[in-house]
């Protein structure tokens, strides 16, 4: 049942100022919610729940009359903005060995790195309201009042920068009819190794009309000071928050997206997961680029033009000398592909078929191997 009143919300306050389980409170409660400001802290670490709880608030809560700060943190992962290429943004093939997911929001902007010592914050607020120029302000005022002297300012772009150089928060938001939000990143104490491992393209040679992040130096703030936890700025956001947008004194009230109360939540979150929507909703894109091949001390080139739509490979050009590879096998290969996911599960499979198709050792062992050596090269471009 898709609710569109506070009813939740309000039992999970009452939750909170009475210290019983939001589980055993019924969403009716009655709770009259003092003030229009309120603060949610999320108990999920999983990225795709946390993006599905910005939408069901989005969706389902009247934001009219009332504003929200979320505050919510994830286990590793990589978020792309909507109309972005997570080929070209991200080193998925490395995520994948890591076991660091890639999510897609669906919201615009650019791409960032999630983990425990990233804070996340999102405001609700009417669209009317909405005004990321004073959430900014909250989240520098959190950080002066936590550091008198520290040198925090909002840019035009609206992110905010350390010591006027290091990006420690970028931004992005959803407008909808009557409602918005704003969400931000703050770099706390996150793996910043990992971060720079991990946002480097797939593959080289893409062209593309997605949205392009824009690289910047970044630090964290415990860096700066260790004062600086992602704990302690969070209880500080949340006081700053509530002073800001009048909310009487109410506590930060944790929130459990799986709670049966969010109604749709573990659907949304799986749709959200879903290759379609990660993968699938890229921007339509090209790629042009050469693969090396091997075969002892001999070497050869194959060039490669691929164009890929809605994540799937839709024309595919695959060029090799013809004595390296006689007899058109190249071209066959790429009639093949047509139609497959741009992803190396499935390119594997296809390939596989293809080297059956091929005769396997009645190829001759030279002609299997670089056969084979194509194939593999082909996998590991996606």
């Amino acid at each position: 049942m898709v609710l569109r009143s506070l009813c939740v919300l309000r039992a999970q306050a009452a939750a909170s100022l009475s210290g019983l389980p939001a589980a055993l409170l019924p969403g009716g409660s009655g709770l009259d919610l003092p003030g229009s400001g309120l603060v949610l802290r999320s108990l999920s670490t999983d990225v795709f729940q946390n993006l599905a709880l910005e939408d069901w608030i989005h969706d389902n809560v009247d934001l009219q009359s009332r504003s929200i700060l979320l505050l919510w943190r994830n286990s590793a992962a990589v978020v792309v903005g909507r109309h972005q290429n997570p080929w070209q943004e991200c080193d998925l093939r490395l995520m994948r060995r890591s076991g660091v997911p890639v999510a897609r929001r669906r919201s615009g902007g650019g791409t960032v790195f999630h983990d425990p010592g990233n804070l996340n914050l999102t405001f609700f607020s009417s669209r009317k309201n909405y005004d990321r120029a004073r959430n900014l302000r909250v989240v520098t005022g959190a950080l002066r009042a936590l550091r008198p002297g520290i040198d925090v300012r909002a840019t035009d772009r609206f992110d905010i920068l350390l010591d006027g150089h290091y990006k420690i928060s970028g931004t992005a938001a959803k407008l909808g009819r009557t409602a918005a939000y704003h969400h931000c990143t703050l770099l706390c104490s996150a793996d910043r190794p990992l971060l720079a491992s991990l946002l480097r393209p797939t593959c080289h040679g893409i062209h593309s009309n997605a949205t392009a992040s824009l690289p910047a130096p970044v630090q964290n703030l415990m860096d700066h000071d260790p004062s600086l936890t992602p704990e302690s700025i969070t209880r500080q956001l949340a006081q700053q928050y509530l002073a800001e947008f009048g909310s009487g004194g109410l506590p930060v009230v944790p929130v459990q997206p799986s709670d049966p109360a969010f109604g749709g939540i573990d659907r949304a979150a799986a749709a959200l997961r879903g290759w379609d929507w990660t993968h699938g909703r890229t921007p339509r894109f090209s790629v042009d680029t050469a693969l090396e091949l091997a075969d002892g001390a001999a070497a050869a080139t194959a060039s490669v033009h691929l164009e890929v739509k809605a994540g799937r490979v839709e024309a595919c050009r695959l060029a090799v000398a013809p004595e390296w590879l006689p007899g058109g096998p190249p071209a066959r290969l790429a009639a093949r592909l047509l139609g497959a996911r741009f992803c190396p599960s499935e390119a594997a499979a296809v390939a596989e078929a293809f080297l059956r198709a091929e005769g396997g050792g009645a190829t001759g062992a030279r002609l299997g191997a670089r056969l084979g050596d194509l194939c593999d090269k082909m996998v590991a471009l996606m």
